[in-house]
């Protein structure tokens, strides 16, 4: 295929901005001044189309770089070939790395033919990027025979390894999800390996130079070039617990706003994520849908941005706490949301439409309900989708009357595997079953009270085919158009700077058919 070069053009689709041949002279003048390889985060991809998909990197000598970096724009040029040696290239151009978005490059490539595999790397004057693998999904009408998908959530640098990153690749990931808490903005009081920094993150600066330091570990940049990602936050990427504009703390909420503005922007910037969702003041446009040909149609949720504060906290703290149902008088009010209605609205018209066989749903936190008392009373999380009842029983009614071939929700947030059947109902075993659930244990975050994993294995939790606690790991789901084979791969410790992964469990949904068996 000749070579194309998108040289102007593929400036203004990056970025949203081409520079005067002044300032662009400047930029490359200060490109040149870097003395060792900027691209010390590495290169990522995402969000596929039938013809293209986002590029990314961000410009970095270091993890904490703003002094070096300053306010210069840099000229960079990628280059996108169908080998890994770059014998027979496709596409180049230049692409900015703007001060104002933290020198991230968001590039958002079309003109590709589709279904295909692609390589791509940038170049900063002699600098060289790492080289990241791609692919373009199939078009409307064609059929991928196998699509493997890895989930990972829940990511505490100071807690552990990221063993299951390595994990992914090894295996061989055609996508990776990540649901949430990518970062941790706080630190733990004896880590296995520390932060940055010891305070907790609340200005741009603070969140930029986080990200850089999860971005440098080399197994978490080797998932990232491997394959496409496709992403959405939970709480720690900002503040633990919070909701909407409601801080955890209430002593903070008056900065909330701001510190949400800081975390949004630094997000966007450190994710392969396309244009739409750069965020505007403190909002973010985050959900959205891919569809990978006629297999399969994954639509990321936001549970966070637009959900209503948890009902009956325990003061001062607002936030995620265990609630005695009957005791809350807020807790089936039906104006509650998680998603919120635009949202809601959005899923509806998403499920309704889509030709794929499969629909996967990925949010952040635990869709399963149960009853975490065994007596009398009903206890429940209130963060969780069991703390919104009635938004719960919307999204299932949602997903039932959609029409939507063979939904299956995407869980994180516990730091536990949990699988589980879907009711509308969920304390009636003769409700139907309308989806069902895979959630993804922590890549290292610690585990949940053993108690609440006790819950889930009581005979009485109905619809709960598997709850493990004891394990960091993550999500393997292989999509064919006869079923989804889902695996759940754990490590018994991610202390230790090597170790080794272990299949605690393996389920099947079979196409046309409600309910997971466990193999």
């Amino acid at each position: 295929m000749p070579l194309r070069r998108h040289v102007l053009q593929a400036a203004m689709v990056g970025v949203g901005l081409v520079l005067a041949p002044r300032s662009l002279q400047a930029a490359r003048l200060r490109l040149r001044k870097f003395a060792t390889n900027p691209f010390t985060l590495g290169v990522a991809s995402g969000y596929p189309t039938d013809d293209g998909m986002v590029l990314w990197t961000r410009i970095a000598p270091s993890t904490d770089s703003a002094n070096e970096l300053a306010d210069a724009d840099f000229i960079l040029t990628y280059e996108i070939a169908t080998d890994p040696n770059f014998s027979r290239r496709v596409q180049s151009g230049t692409v900015i790395a703007m001060a104002a978005d933290g020198h991230s490059v968001h590039l958002e490539i079309s003109g590709l033919p589709a279904g295909r595999e692609f390589y791509f790397r940038f170049r900063a004057g002699e600098h060289v990027s790492p080289i990241g693998r791609t692919w373009t999904a199939e078009a409307a009408g064609s059929l991928r025979s196998t699509l493997r998908v890895s989930v990972a959530s829940c990511q505490h640098y100071e807690q552990g390894y990221f063993h299951a990153y390595r994990d992914m690749v090894s295996r061989g990931s055609d996508l990776i999800i990540h649901l949430g808490d990518y970062i941790y903005e706080g630190n733990t009081a004896n880590p296995i390996r520390a932060h940055d920094s010891n305070v907790e993150c609340k200005t741009l600066a603070d969140y930029r130079r986080r990200y850089a330091w999860y971005r440098a570990d080399p197994l978490l940049q080797e998932a990232h070039a491997h394959c496409p990602w496709l992403v959405t936050h939970d709480d720690h990427e900002l503040d633990n617990d919070y909701a909407g504009l409601q801080a955890e703390n209430p002593t903070e909420q008056s900065e909330f706003a701001a510190r949400r503005a800081a975390a949004y922007q630094a997000y966007w910037e450190n994710m392969p994520l396309p244009l739409s969702a750069k965020p505007q003041g403190t909002d973010m446009s985050l959900y959205m849908s891919r569809q990978f040909g006629d297999l399969l149609a994954i639509h990321m949720l936001d549970e966070r941005q637009y959900r209503s504060p948890q009902a009956c906290p325990q003061p001062p703290r607002r936030g995620g706490t265990r609630v005695i149902v009957e005791q809350c008088a807020d807790w089936r009010d039906p104006d509650r949301t998680l998603l919120g209605a635009t949202q809601e609205q959005w899923l509806a018209e998403q499920l309704a439409t889509s030709k794929a066989r499969w629909n996967l749903l990925g949010q952040g936190v635990v869709f399963t309900w149960i009853d975490e008392d065994p007596g009398p009373k009903t206890l429940n999380w209130n963060d969780s989708w069991a703390g919104y009842p009635m938004a719960r029983r919307r999204m299932l009614e949602t997903i039932s009357t959609s029409g939507a071939s063979n939904p299956v929700i995407l869980g994180g947030d516990i730091h536990a595997f949990i699988a589980g059947d879907q009711r509308i109902d969920p304390r009636d075993p003769k409700s139907p079953i309308v989806t069902s659930e895979f959630v993804t244990s922590s890549i290292t975050s610690g585990p949940p009270p053993k108690k609440v994993l006790e819950a889930y294995n009581r005979s009485d939790a109905i619809g709960v085919h598997y709850a493990e606690r004891d394990y960091r790991g993550y999500l393997r789901v292989e999509v064919t158009p006869e079923r989804l084979n889902a695996e759940m791969i754990g490590f018994a410790s991610v202390r230790e700077s090597d170790a080794n992964a272990t299949t605690l469990a393996k389920f099947v949904i079979e196409d046309g058919q409600r309910g997971l068996q466990r193999l």
